[in-house]
């Protein structure tokens, strides 16, 4: 079974949007991933790694 990069990207920003958070290991789904939460607007923390990239929804109540 081959899955889209573009759906995996779609999928792990619906669980964004769901408050749990996301892990991509290759840098076109980041990218794509990156695309989409800024289309959405969303308010995301975004953690590169050498090893991949850590998406964690960012905390409404946070004080800043």
């Amino acid at each position: 079974m081959v899955i889209s990069r573009r759906e995996m990207a779609r999928a792990k920003v619906e669980k964004l949007k769901n408050g749990f958070s996301a892990f991509s290991e290759t840098q076109e789904v980041t990218e794509l991933m990156e695309r989409y939460i800024k289309e959405e607007n969303m308010d995301v923390h975004v953690d590169k790694t050498s090893l991949g990239c850590w998406f964690i929804p960012a905390d409404k109540h946070e004080v800043h």
